[in-house]
């Protein structure tokens, strides 16, 4: 692009944005190129628009005006065009201004803006996105002000000002309205900006899942085939909409495929009945994918789901492809699910969408469910409809191009027909988004999260965004944090979504376990055990207990106030005529369904052995209860939902009795409808366990997050010090790559912060450690420095308890003997504190996640198990008390094996003042405190590293922006 010569084209606020309503759109530096587009646009703007603009009547733009506003220095004078199919439908321009309103002639910090929107396309949020896109730009550029003038009829503009978040005050001068906007980021801008992302790509989502018509493009004439499949599964499913199926190659004669009307384009749908197409199911090859997306983009599609493989799975020329797809379906407003894609499915009863490959569409239900795998989603969609379980919604993305799992969590947070997340991830993009938007979520419904790929380092080929760098085991132990359920396999996945969609949360660790296998209670014993939950001794209800025998004891043990929740133990059990009853599980799984109907609402989980008859019958109930007992997000009936059966489902955390028991005895099954109880079945101990002991922590975590932790503030704090010190260390620091302080310097740092660390002198020999030894008080410790033998008291580098000149003198020997040269060793004292728990504590800057803080415990053994705790920054006191907690190793600091406890309070401080540090400085960018020796009062800092760097950039503190490839 040709530029002014002064400054080069600023590529990087180029920036595909989600609209409100949905669609996509371009935000782009305005060029010298753009004369023609300016023109057009400003044709296409009504009087009314102009006159807000300009203050007066200004019929069309003058040459010179055309100059003006397409020739820009990217510094003092910046335009910005928000364009949809190539052309322009708003504009946004400032001009840095002196304090009197002039153009300035040396570097401000004010610059006056103004906006132009196309009038067919405002309300579609366009003003606001370009107006945290230009405020990034005026932030990058040196300016902090914002100045407008606006007339007081322009009411719409008005609002966008003010509802934007920013500090802002207003007046009214010569019969308009001045607005001057404090451009830094508030919390209140933040918020805005993020709940309109939310709703933006929600509703994008919810365009796709949920169209008014559908067009099958590849749909083949002969019975078969990709195309022809999905429009079949379409009216399998009895989908409410219209459904068009499309190719190129029918005969003119030919009019119908499958009984529903067949085109050879969108454009002749369009031209012959006038109706615009929502979705487009794209099943052509990958060389004729392009074709089909201009025809869709210039006649109204909305979105597109692209089957078709041949994209970056396939290498290099697959990649280009694939960027290309996505550059040209963005650049008409549309988004893509795909390439090589499996298909999405909505049983909502207004949609019956199955746009899939799947030959059955699963139940309607409360789970909604992303794969980035169609060979996953096959296993999934399978196993989940084997159980019974019902689905709101299924997604399987393939290469993940544009919508991603970070949209369908927008959606689903505030979607009132899913209940309950499940996720299968093979990469994430942008953990420091998804982990947010996982939080959010997980407040108000579990999400439950399985990853592969996660040793291999890397996404299977074709994913459009490389897997993040950070280790999985931190990864894993920040989604904890954030709320999710994190599990191991597509088999937990399923085991967990099948109870949490089914069954309140437990109010509490302790379980019931009863049955008519002793063997098996105790197996279901010690795995509660091992998963940390607090069993009752089993209750054996011996082979010959009836299935009232299970109904009386279930009811009885929901009623106890001892347990949070029952796991009944099932085999197959002796009859009256001595022959055992394996094939009348439909009998207990009424009368199980019995116990929970008149009984205070708990989960409820069935482990099964031989009695396949069971599991059946508890499916075929779970999969129709979800439209008995619908609720919303905090537990309450839903509109329409029965009322006459106890509410189940993840919001409902605590006992409840439902109506349908007026006295203390078990309902009959007669009494029951067939569709009261929604009780999980598994054909192992372990599995039911572990699903319990999930939805039990995750109970746990949300009651916690109930009651956030809070940031204390320390009035020892010298931020302003602390940041006048880290400026003038980076100054004096080489290039741009950062500078790892020097040891005096480090500790200064940290002082600043309230963490004082113990001095260490030098001893270059025998004489200048006596010395050292002498000024900082005996008993003293020598310990080498060398990065070999660092932290590494296994090695011998390190003598304690030196008393005396004498011991000091040996010691320095004795290591200067064994390891090398005090050069090589560089051998330092430092004054002895007293004895207690060593321990680590680090926070570093990751670009994907941001801040993360770090604690374990010091030494080989904690470093081999890979026992180390991480929480984002900014820590809260329940963050640090969580994290001193979360290491295995963690009983040594409460007194194992009778030793005494530590000062665990001064510890939970000292990670606080760290995590303060690290947020309140970003170019502190890594710190090492090791070791931190906690005694029983107080601790000490024995050693500490800082390095100090710029900044990455804050992607989650930016304009909303669309991933870019």
């Amino acid at each position: 692009m040709q530029t002014p010569s002064d400054h080069a084209y600023p590529d990087h606020w180029e920036a595909d944005v989600v609209l409100r309503d949905g669609g996509t759109a371009r935000i782009r530096p305005i060029t010298t190129e753009d004369a023609e587009r300016l023109v057009s646009f400003y044709e296409q703007v009504s009087d009314e628009s102009k006159y807000y603009r300009f203050f007066a009547p200004y019929p069309r733009l003058s040459a010179k005006d055309v100059h003006r506003f397409t020739h820009h220095d990217y510094v003092d004078r910046v335009g910005l065009a928000v364009t949809i199919g190539g052309e322009f439908i708003a504009t946004v321009r400032y001009d840095r201004i002196n304090a009197d309103g002039r153009p300035a002639s040396a570097p401000a910090d004010e610059a006056e803006v103004a906006f132009l929107v196309q009038d067919a396309h405002q309300g579609r949020g366009v003003a606001s996105t370009l107006l945290e896109h230009i405020a990034a730009v005026a932030r990058e550029r040196g300016i902090r002000r914002f100045a407008a003038e606006v007339l007081p009829a322009n009411n719409k503009m008005i609002k966008v000002f003010r509802d934007a978040g920013y500090t802002q005050k207003r007046s009214f001068e010569d019969g308009s309205v001045h607005l001057t906007l404090d451009l830094e980021p508030t919390a209140e801008s933040l918020a805005v900006q993020r709940a309109r992302e939310q709703r933006a790509e929600a509703r994008s989502v919810q365009r796709l899942l949920a169209p008014r018509s559908v067009a099958v493009i590849g749909a083949g004439r002969a019975p078969g085939g990709v195309g022809r499949t999905v429009l079949r599964n379409l009216l399998d499913a009895g989908y409410t909409g219209r459904t068009y199926a499309v190719n190129r190659a029918l005969v003119l004669d030919m009019h119908e495929l499958d009984g529903v009307p067949a085109y050879r384009s969108v454009a002749e749908i369009v031209a012959e009945t006038g109706e615009p197409v929502d979705l487009a199911i794209v099943a052509v090859p990958a060389e004729r994918v392009p074709d089909v997306v201009a025809d869709c983009g210039e006649h109204g599609v909305q979105g597109l789901v692209v089957l078709a493989a041949g994209y970056a799975e396939s290498g290099g020329e697959g990649r280009e492809r694939q960027r290309e797809l996505v550059r040209q379906a963005r650049s008409y407003g549309m988004r893509i699910i795909g390439p090589n894609a499996f298909g999405i499915i909505n049983t909502a009863d207004g949609v019956r969408l199955n746009a899939s490959l799947a030959p059955q569409a699963p139940a309607p239900g409360r789970i909604g469910l992303f794969t980035q795998s169609g060979a996953i989603g096959i296993a999934l969609l399978s196993g989940l409809h084997r159980r019974g379980a019902g689905l709101s919604s299924f997604i399987s993305s393939g290469n993940r191009a544009d919508v991603s799992g970070n949209d369908f969590l927008q959606y689903w947070y505030d979607d009132p027909d899913t209940d309950v997340v499940l996720l299968y991830l093979e990469s994430i993009g942008n953990p420091r988004k998804f982990t947010r938007l996982a939080r959010r979520t997980a407040a108000v419904k579990p999400v439950v999260v399985v990853r592969g790929a996660r040793h291999s380092g890397s996404a299977p080929p074709g994913h459009a965004v490389p897997t993040t760098r950070v280790p999985y085991a931190t990864v894993s132990e920040l989604l904890r944090q954030a709320g999710v359920i994190r599990v191991d396999t597509v088999t937990e996945l399923v085991d967990a979504g099948l109870l949490l969609a089914g069954q309140p949360l437990p109010a509490g660790p302790r379980v019931a376990i009863l049955g008519n296998s002793e063997s098996l209670g105790l197996l279901t014993y010690d795995a509660c055990l091992t998963e940390g939950l607090r069993p009752q001794r089993p209750r054996d209800l011996t082979t010959a207990a009836t299935p009232q025998d299970f109904c009386d004891a279930l009811a009885g043990a929901l009623r106890d106030d001892a347990c949070d929740a029952v796991i009944v133990n099932a085999i197959p059990w002796v009859g009256e005529n001595g022959v055992t009853e394996s094939g009348d599980g439909e009998v207990l799984a009424a009368a199980l369904r019995a116990a929970t109907a008149s009984a205070p609402a708990k989960p409820v989980l069935v482990v099964h052995v031989e009695l396949g008859g069971l599991a059946d019958a508890l499916a075929a109930a779970t999969s129709s209860a979800p439209q008995a007992t619908g609720q919303d997000r905090a537990g309450r009936p839903a509109a329409g939902a029965r009322r006459d059966v106890p509410p189940t489902g993840p919001g409902t955390a605590g006992p409840l009795v439902a109506g349908a028991g007026q006295d203390d005895r078990p309902a009959t099954p007669a009494e029951i409808p067939a569709t009261a109880g929604r009780i999980p079945a598994y054909p192992a101990a372990e599995r039911a366990v572990r699903a319990l002991a999930e939805a039990v922590r995750y109970a746990q975590w949300r009651r916690a997050a109930a009651e956030p932790g809070k940031v204390p503030q320390y009035e020892d704090i010298d931020e302003s010090g602390a940041a006048a010190f880290i400026e003038g260390l980076l100054d004096t620091a080489p290039g741009e790559r950062g500078v790892t302080l020097r040891e005096d310097d480090a500790r200064r740092l940290l002082q600043r912060y309230g963490i004082p660390v113990r001095p260490t002198l030098p001893a270059p020999d025998a004489d200048a450690a006596v010395l050292a030894a002498a000024r900082l008080g005996y008993p003293v410790a020598l310990k080498t420095t060398a990065p070999h033998l660092r932290h590494r008291p296994d090695l011998g580098g390190v003598r304690l308890d030196l008393a005396d000149e004498h011991q000091v003198r040996q010691a320095y020997t004795e290591l200067t003997d064994t390891l090398g040269k005090p050069a090589e060793l560089q051998p330092v004292v430092q004054a002895m504190v007293p004895r207690g728990v060593d321990t680590v504590v680090r926070a570093a800057i990751d670009p994907a996640v941001g801040a993360v803080l770090s604690f374990g415990l010091a030494g080989p053994a904690t470093e081999l198990l890979g026992d180390t705790a991480h929480r984002l920054v900014p820590a809260t006191d329940r963050d640090a008390a969580e994290l001193l907690r979360s290491v295995r190793t963690a009983p040594l600091l409460f007194g194992w094996r009778g030793s005494a406890p530590v000062d665990t309070a001064a510890l939970e401080e000292l990670l606080l003042r760290v995590s303060r540090l690290v947020d309140d400085h970003p170019e502190v960018v890594a710190i090492s405190l090791e070791p931190v020796v906690v005694a029983q009062h107080g601790l000490c800092v024995l050693g500490a590293a800082v390095r100090l760097a710029p900044p990455p950039p804050r992607t989650d503190l930016g304009p909303r922006t669309l991933p870019s490839y």
